[in-house]
């Protein structure tokens, strides 16, 4: 019996013919999964949440709801959008197939079935699902991480979970690409994911830092790349996580960086954290309004600290973001859009 590992893997098989559904359930029982049926797509989604199948083998042409929009609600879903779908279509229908990758559709396979291909197919989709999965555990597990050094100092209440949404609505606006706007966002929730390293007497200290404990607090940026550095998903999110107490004039830590040798993520991150820090209150200080914070941060441009165009352009954002909020109802919030 062909197996992958010590777990059998789950197939579910979705056609509405018997007939066709029998052979695919006959050509994967030999190879050795456990599998599962269903003769519509309803019946398809309900299998997927009782039975949590490791791929789903759909045929397209299905009376009501057909296997287009089974898999778009597969793929929508955050519990199910990493089980691959492999659609069954007619021999050479390039229309099917075009409309399957458009619902999120993972491979096809064309009728009759070739019992080595079904078998090559459903095997290296399955193992790459459950890499996906071992790797979406280990993101996973970062945020959780940072979750729990967030909640270790009750002062910054929600920052992390402001720093997502301001980093969204800011990177939309610089027109950065969608993969830059994923990790400014995930550079909110891990940016101080090191501080983790640091001990409670000096993170939750109220007064100054002695040198000693400075240094040892400046070492949170590297202990944070440390902790992400394995995974090649936070490739984009380690200059954040390393760079984000840096200086435009090169009086930053760790590296002494300056000017655009800072990575501009780092750049633009950095405005976001030091505006959200102004306009939150927090014990030892009241929450300055946007027009004050806007004043703070030119006024640490003016001493080198930052991007003076960088800072402009946030200050634009702003001034926008703020116009567009005065104009809604009071009883209506809304997060700051790009335009």
């Amino acid at each position: 019996m062909n197996r992958l590992d010590s777990d059998r893997p789950k197939v579910l098989v979705v056609d509405d013919h018997p007939a066709s559904r029998m052979t695919a359930v006959a050509l994967l029982s030999v190879e050795g999964y456990d599998v599962l049926e269903a003769e519509s797509g309803p019946d398809a989604l309900e299998s997927v949440l009782s039975g949590n199948p490791d791929l789903i083998l759909l045929d397209v042409m299905m009376p009501g709801m057909d296997g287009f929009e089974v898999c778009r609600w597969l793929k929508q879903d955050e519990q199910t959008r990493l089980t691959p779908v492999v659609f069954v279509t007619a021999l050479d229908d390039r229309r099917a197939r075009l409309k399957g990758i458009e619902a999120g559709g993972d491979d096809f396979l064309t009728k009759p079935f070739d019992q080595l291909e079904l078998s090559a197919r459903v095997k290296s989709l399955i193992r790459q699902k459950r890499l996906n999965e071992d790797l979406d555990h280990a993101e996973q597990v970062l945020f959780s991480i940072a979750r729990t050094v967030e909640s270790r100092d009750p002062n910054t209440g929600d920052h992390c979970e402001r720093l997502v949404k301001l980093g969204k609505a800011f990177g939309e606006f610089l027109g950065l690409s969608r993969t830059e706007i994923r990790d400014l966002m995930w550079g909110g929730y891990l940016h101080d994911i090191g501080k983790v390293g640091i001990p409670d007497a000096i993170l939750l200290k109220p007064g100054k830092f002695t040198p000693e404990e400075w240094k040892i607090m400046q070492q949170h940026v590297l202990i944070g790349e440390k902790i992400c550095q394995p995974l090649r998903t936070m490739r984009g999110v380690i200059p954040i996580i390393r760079c984000h107490h840096e200086r435009w004039d090169g009086t930053g830590y760790p590296d002494g960086l300056a000017g655009d040798q800072i990575p501009f993520l780092a750049q633009v991150f950095q405005v976001i954290d030091i505006y959200d820090a102004l306009t939150s209150e927090r014990p030892y200080k009241k929450a300055f309004t946007p027009e004050e914070a806007l004043t703070i941060l030119e006024e640490e441009t003016a001493k080198g600290w930052r991007n003076p165009d960088l800072v402009q352009k946030f200050k634009e954002f702003i001034q926008i973001s703020e116009m567009r909020c005065s104009e809604l109802p009071r009883d209506v919030e809304k997060l700051p859009q790009a335009v």
